[in-house]
């Protein structure tokens, strides 16, 4: 019978914290050889030491080639996917088409549980530069955009995804790609969601 407790030790909670925060802003997993780096492990073996007694506790899943926090089914959000946007030169006309949800952890994204959220599907490759690939899936929240915020924006009437930024107090939108240009409003710029997640499934070979 185990009777280990289920409380994490300091070392424990700071390798836990550190998964969430890289799937948060990358969509994967540090593989173990960044978890070594980042905290000075001796070796590979460390890691793996408490990768293991996170999973024994119940806080991770390893599954084949990725990690997961586990989370309590009340922590989890199923957010409607909204159809597509494209991450590269804007669309017009882009009509919203519902392809399914995606289950996010709110607390480890930080997102209120009365937030409005929604998601879109990634095309294109102007956003790289902040780990934002096509296909990825973007969960974004209906609020007030900050400078230096991704948002999915209108602009003149083409839907885009791009980062939200002031110059001189005035609005404009920034690819994380130098292949892109900045995108300067000529009538209007409206911001629909501000992201908050990343959700990115890995492909089989």
């Amino acid at each position: 019978m185990n009777t280990e407790k289920k409380e994490l030790t300091g070392r424990q909670a700071e390798v836990l914290a550190y998964v969430r925060r890289r799937r948060r802003e990358t969509g994967a997993a540090p593989s173990t050889r960044e978890i070594q780096r980042a905290f000075g492990f001796a070796s590979q073996t460390a890691v793996m030491h408490h990768l293991r007694a996170l999973e024994r506790k119940g806080a991770l899943w390893r599954l084949p080639g990725d990690l997961r926090p586990a989370v309590p089914a009340e922590g989890l959000r199923e957010v409607p996917i909204l159809g597509q946007i494209p991450a590269g030169l804007p669309a017009y006309g882009e009509e919203e088409q519902r392809e399914g949800c995606v289950t996010v952890d709110l607390a480890s994204v930080g997102i209120p549980r009365n937030a409005r959220t929604f998601a879109l599907r990634v095309r294109g490759d102007s956003m790289t530069g902040a780990h934002v690939a096509e296909g990825d899936v973007v969960v974004l929240e209906f609020r007030e955009p900050r400078s230096g915020d991704i948002v999915a924006a209108l602009i003149d009437g083409e839907t885009t995804l791009k980062r939200f930024l002031l110059r001189q107090g005035r609005p404009y939108l920034k690819a994380e790609n130098p292949r892109y240009p900045d995108l300067i409003p000529a009538r209007e710029l409206v911001v629909q969601g501000v992201m908050v997640a990343l959700v990115r499934t890995v492909a089989r070979r």
